[in-house]
């Protein structure tokens, strides 16, 4: 609050911005894998804070997690232009009466205190009409204060995903609705046998013949020393196949089958199943990939690495494919090189938080964040996670397809990322995303100081030039020593869906 006070004691000196002298000076700061991040003097834990709510009381009740499946009723926020994700914070000003309503009856519910819903609601494009989405998330009440004219401003944090399976309003005038919760699914691992050591070529000789010849697995002590010796080996490929489906079963034993039933031979051979014989090569290449003691024109080869291989109905690499926390860590070293976050290990190890994490936060349009909402399965989100921070590029208007700004502007300009959720003092929410620079927009009016976002700048409206779209808005340092000097917040609900 000091810094606050400081920043608001300052004498306004709004400066007209020079694009080419700021953007040089913007980029040395190093968000988006530009420069250094020392530049940077703004405290990004401000604009977290939502200060511009002034003086907000905690509620001090903490809501247990509801139950997966569980259905219950509770007062729903439909907010334009807005998606929620479990752990995003989402501020409110409440004024209207009935959401007034709504706020009260969440303070005082007994089945779920301090709760309410928030939905989505978008505008058809064809005739104008609002469009419920049927996925939701559920806001705890963190923080509230009530102002003389009777209005809240509320400080909310996301819980669970809900579905919503009908809305109405109550006898106050409340909007309400019956919700079921989701039950989010468990983290996906590869499983443990997936890859491993192979159960020795004798026992897996033996256990394939059992089937086709019967009578040459019968042959009494053809290997019973090694079988002995390797018991436990046998018994992880029995608990392996234990756990496959009847169909996955019979698939595993026909390849088990082709790769080892061409390897019978004559017992003459050798009596040893570790040890097999490969033509010998004369080039330098052959020589080094077939490594053991030559033996006239062939070469014994120690087979330990053979055993190495993919055991399960798949290919190991396929199940890296959906591994949450293989997928979880590809995520989060994507992230950290595009906005310059520091140290996530403690969200890798917990993969369903870092997929609403970055679902929360990553700088894309507000129907891509709604269709990232509404995939189930952990896994199904990080995978349509990556493919985004690979392929988002360029920023664009909504309505006219002019390209505002590219991802290498991005900036972060609060603790919580480069896009988050604020309020206006008509009890607007808007998701905005932060740009170093951008282009084609034009400004509205004069700079403004009061009830900033950004504690010690001052905003002015923009337009975009070719549709005059209010796009979003500039924000300008009102002390020299604030860095960066300006910079722009793009509302994500009038970026178009195409950002390559």
């Amino acid at each position: 609050m000091d810094q606050i006070r400081e920043l608001d004691l300052e004498e306004l000196q709004v400066e007209e911005v020079d694009d080419s002298s700021d953007d040089d000076d913007l980029h040395a700061t190093g968000y988006g894998g530009a420069g250094s991040t020392g530049e940077l003097t703004f405290n990004t834990c401000l604009a977290s804070l939502h200060t511009y709510l002034g003086e907000v009381e905690d509620t001090h009740g903490r809501m247990a997690f509801l139950e997966g499946g569980a259905i219950l009723n509770l007062p729903l926020f439909y907010l334009e232009g807005v998606v929620l994700f479990p752990e995003a914070t989402l501020p409110l000003r409440v004024i209207h009466p009935n959401f007034i309503s709504a706020v009260e009856k969440a303070l005082t519910q007994v089945d779920a205190p301090y709760t309410i819903g928030v939905v989505r609601v978008h505008r058809d494009p064809d005739n104008g009409r609002p469009r419920f989405a049927t996925i939701g998330t559920t806001a705890e009440i963190r923080q509230y204060r009530r102002l003389e004219d009777g209005s809240l401003n509320v400080v909310t944090r996301g819980q669970q995903r809900f579905r919503l399976r009908r809305r109405g309003i109550d006898v106050e005038g409340a909007p309400c609705g019956e919700v079921q919760i989701i039950q989010e699914d468990q983290p996906l691992r590869t499983p443990c046998d997936a890859l491993g050591k192979l159960t020795p070529l004798s026992n897996l000789r033996t256990h394939s013949l059992s089937r086709i010849q019967p009578s040459i697995a019968s042959r009494p002590k053809l290997h019973q020393s090694r079988d002995e010796d390797n018991v436990s080996e046998s018994n992880s490929e029995e608990s392996f196949e234990g756990a496959l489906s009847l169909t996955e079963r019979r698939i595993h034993h026909s390849a088990v089958d082709s790769c080892y039933g061409y390897d019978i031979m004559d017992e003459s051979t050798s009596s040893d199943d570790d040890k097999f014989l490969c033509l010998g090569s004369s080039s330098t290449s052959g020589r080094q990939s077939c490594k053991g003691e030559e033996i006239g024109g062939w070469k014994k080869m120690d087979f330990d690495q053979f055993r190495r291989v993919p055991r399960a109905f798949w290919p190991y690499w396929v199940y890296r494919m959906y591994d949450s926390y293989c997928l979880a860590e590809r995520a989060s070293d994507m992230w950290k090189k595009i906005v310059g976050a520091s140290s996530m290990d403690a969200l890798v190890r917990k993969p369903g938080l870092l997929s609403f994490y970055i679902a929360s936060k990553i700088p894309v349009s507000e129907s891509t964040r709604q269709e990232l909402l509404e995939i189930d399965g952990i896994s199904y989100r990080l995978r349509r996670e990556i493919e985004l921070l690979e392929s988002v590029n360029l920023i664009r208007c909504k309505k006219c397809q002019t390209v505002i700004a590219r991802r290498s502007d991005m900036l972060v300009m609060s603790s919580e990322g480069p896009l988050g959720a604020y309020v206006n003092p008509q009890g607007y929410v808007h998701e905005i995303m932060t740009l170093y620079s951008a282009n084609g927009l034009a400004l509205i009016g004069l700079p403004e100081t009061e009830y900033s976002w950004f504690p010690g700048y001052a905003w002015t409206i923009t337009d975009c030039v070719t549709c005059e779209t209010q796009m979003g808005w500039l924000f300008t340092a009102t002390n020299k020593k604030l860095k960066p000097r300006s910079f722009w917040g793009i509302r994500s609900s009038q970026v178009a869906d195409d950002m390559q």
